[in-house]
């Protein structure tokens, strides 16, 4: 039986194959072979973006800003970010930053040595450690890192994730500092090996084809079997803005496209519709079953065009679908220790971690926390607020 080799075709050093007809049942896929889920979750976020300064140039993305113009939160203004965001009861703070900057970028390293850091790796470590001390589960999403990077920040970070794209070869990556997808494939990987339970996504409508979606889910697919560690895989349409000249995919491709997310990934892996990018109500019988981080407080700073839905909408769209809507932490469920899941937790839970525990260092001690912090953290995952619906006429929480 032919097999689709993706160590070989990007010279990986480690084997990354699967079933020819793995590829060909995805692209065989249409919305009337999947089901709708039972329920919506989210998560409530506090957006922190730690840095604006990116290594690459991605034709489609409004997130970074050139040398002499990229920006760098101070400490301070993590920890008064963080501080609205737990006041609004947000569970989750989410580090957004560009991949290591280069040596161009010489004002970033300049303010970092100022502030007695010698790299980005170490003032994020000291960013996310603010975020606990303010009552926030740090979830980062750090670019390209190896298994040594994902151990120094696993100890501060509930959960971390990098967005695949696509395993295709795409004129929105080219230039002399292009993202290649074995890196990504790399970085998919160090994450498994150190036990990190892990967010990714496809990126749809940046020159890739059928085939390259399906082989990107599969990659993903085939990674979580080695390591168990993918909690989501987000379907997210690329949207115009100011730089890209790509037209966002239309609704059949994107009923299509997240049809075969549902039908490769394994079931416990969640598949997720960003609510402000992408016609979630049309994708419900896809099998979506997350909405992703929302902030009450901040805006989307990777796409600043398309404001977050209330929280309210957010019911509004699982009453439409005639689900409940339940938030979660950034961490799922099935990869909490025992004594935090909800009584009558019905998933699967999570086998071990390739390191012994899916949750380490600060993260457990911020869980079981005597404070008020802990308190909503527990709350949350044991669901003891469900979220209101229009139908019964209340708000929903955070719009008051």
């Amino acid at each position: 039986m032919s097999t689709v080799d993706l160590g070989g075709r990007f010279g990986l050093d480690f084997e990354l194959a699967f079933r020819e007809s793995r590829v060909q049942r995805a692209l065989q896929t249409t919305p009337a072979d999947v089901s709708a889920a039972p329920q919506l979750t989210f998560a409530r976020n506090v957006f922190v973006p730690l840095t604006t300064a990116c290594r690459y140039t991605c034709t489609y993305c409004t997130y970074y800003d050139p040398p002499g113009e990229a920006s760098l939160l101070s400490e301070s203004e993590v920890r008064d970010r963080c501080r609205v965001g737990a006041d609004a009861g947000c569970t989750e703070a989410l580090f957004t930053f560009g991949d290591e900057p280069d040596d161009r970028y010489t004002r970033i390293h300049d303010q970092l040595d100022e502030w007695g850091y010698d790299s980005l790796r170490a003032y994020h470590i000291r960013a996310c450690e603010i975020a606990l001390e303010e009552g926030l589960l740090p979830h980062s999403n750090p670019g390209d890192l190896d298994r040594a990077g994902f151990d120094r920040l696993k100890p501060v970070n509930a959960s971390m994730g990098v967005m695949l794209e696509t395993t295709a070869d795409v004129r929105a990556h080219s230039g002399a500092r292009q993202k290649e997808p074995a890196d990504r494939l790399r970085t998919i990987r160090a994450a498994g090996e150190a036990g990190v339970p892990f967010t990714t996504g496809i990126l749809v409508g940046i020159g890739e084809e059928w085939r390259d979606r399906a082989e990107s889910l599969a990659a993903i697919a085939r990674l979580h079997e080695q390591y168990g560690h993918v909690q989501e895989v987000i379907v997210q349409p690329v949207v115009e803005n100011e730089r890209s000249d790509f037209a966002s995919p239309d609704r059949t491709t994107m009923r299509r496209v997240t049809a075969m997310a549902r039908r490769v990934l394994p079931e416990s892996v969640s598949v997720q519709s960003p609510p402000n990018l992408a016609p979630v109500r049309e994708l419900l019988d896809c099998g979506i079953d997350d909405l992703g981080g929302v902030s009450p407080v901040t805006d989307d700073y990777i796409n600043p065009e398309y404001e977050w839905p209330a929280l309210r909408e957010l019911a509004e769209i699982a009453d439409y679908g005639g689900v409940p809507l339940h938030e979660r932490l950034p961490v799922y469920d099935r990869y909490l220790p025992d004594r935090f899941r909800r009584v009558g937790f019905d998933g699967l839970p999570a086998d071990a971690s390739p390191t012994g525990a899916w949750l380490t260092g600060q993260i457990p001690d911020a869980l079981a926390a005597p404070d008020v912090h802990g308190e909503r953290f527990r709350s949350v995952a044991r669901r003891e607020a469900p979220l209101a619906t229009p139908e019964t006429g209340a708000s929903a929480p955070g719009d008051d």
